[in-house]
């Protein structure tokens, strides 16, 4: 059941990731390779010119990358804080003295628990998506 979970909000995650790349990060990529082609063909500006114009090619995608992962991080974060709740709830149920019986009800209850977790944080994903995509859209 766990393994189920991992494997259905990685699924969410990527189309996600590869969804704001189709539609966002690979446009302003192109773009970055195509200014830093442009630094390179000036022939008259100095090294350290054409790097400093190279960096600044790359400074907007750097920034759009750094935003996306760091939203997807928090998400990341808060799919694992409701996770630790449903362990601690669990955990707060256990004592010296639970039988087995008991022990295989409340990894149950833990799993559903956690299950509900991802299946929450996945309905979130549009909302984050939209959220994203704002962001993207106005420094694309």
């Amino acid at each position: 059941m766990v393994e189920n979970a991992q494997n259905k909000i990685q699924e969410a995650m990527t189309t996600l990731v590869d969804d704001l790349d189709r539609t966002y990060l690979r446009n302003m990529q192109r773009s970055m390779h195509l200014c830093a082609a442009d630094c390179c063909s000036r022939k008259e500006t100095s090294v350290d010119a054409t790097h400093r114009c190279i960096e600044n090619c790359s400074t907007p995608l750097t920034q759009a990358q750094s935003y996306v992962q760091n939203e997807l991080s928090q998400f990341q974060e808060r799919l694992q804080r409701c996770v630790m709740v449903c362990q601690d709830g669990v955990r707060n149920q256990v004592t010296d003295n639970t039988s087995e019986t008991q022990v295989t009800r409340y990894k149950a209850e833990f799993e559903t628990c956690a299950m509900q977790c991802v299946d929450d944080h996945i309905g979130l994903m549009p909302s984050i998506k939209k959220r994203i995509a704002s962001v993207l859209s106005k420094n694309s």
